[in-house]
């Protein structure tokens, strides 16, 4: 890492621990600060990453998947009013990285590194289900993409290696646990500190998969 590298990773860090703390607090009006203060370091840093170990459509498309993550962000700070407009833009969000992760993914599909995310897809659809009432076709929808993602994450590393694929993976399994914990705490019970294991896990998985360019 350089050291602009570094610098904007404590941006991230300083900027997503604040966002943390206002998420819990229930501070909406200091989430439209630190939440796009958390993200923009990431975007930066993305643009900035050199891409040698990846083609550069992989780079466009995933830099593209960021900025529509935080436009997503900011929707999803009026949770009550703009859910599914929040929900719209991470799809987008997903279907970015998956053009991104096509660009990289083998020919030939690893169906072992890939049954886990779809079981627990099958899991978690099973538990919202009862919940969702209008909203489970759009949910279902953006569980299977968000699953697509992360598998296709998960075969590139599992199938070819390398410290670039792994960062994907962690990011596509961490953007995916977010997502959980955001949904249950939506929509069926809420969890323990879910509010903080959402963030820190949204944002870590953001910059892990910036580095992965």
């Amino acid at each position: 890492m350089t050291t602009l590298d570094i610098l904007l990773t404590v941006l991230t860090a300083v900027s997503a621990s604040a966002a943390i703390v206002a998420e819990t607090r229930e501070r909406r009006d200091l989430m439209w600060i630190f939440k796009p203060a958390a993200m923009i370091p990431i975007i930066i840093l993305a643009a900035l990453r050199p891409g040698t170990g990846s083609p550069g459509v992989y780079k466009i498309f995933l830099l593209a998947g960021l900025v529509a993550a935080l436009a997503g962000d900011l929707l999803v700070i009026r949770i009550d009013k703009l859910f599914l407009a929040g929900l719209a833009a991470f799809l987008v969000a997903h279907l970015l990285n998956i053009r991104a992760f096509l660009s990289v993914t083998p020919p030939r599909v690893d169906f072992l590194s890939v049954l886990p995310l779809f079981l627990f897809a099958l899991f978690m659809m099973g538990i919202l289900f009862p919940y969702l009432g209008k909203l489970k076709i759009p949910v279902a929808a953006y569980i299977l993409v968000i699953t697509v993602m992360a598998g296709l994450a998960a075969d590139r590393y599992v199938v070819m290696g390398g410290t670039l694929a792994f960062r994907a993976f962690a990011g596509a399994i961490l953007f995916l646990i977010s997502d959980a914990v955001l949904a249950l705490n939506r929509f069926a019970r809420k969890i323990p500190c879910g509010s903080a294991l959402k963030l820190a896990a949204y944002f870590a998985a953001q910059w892990l998969l910036a580095m992965s360019i």
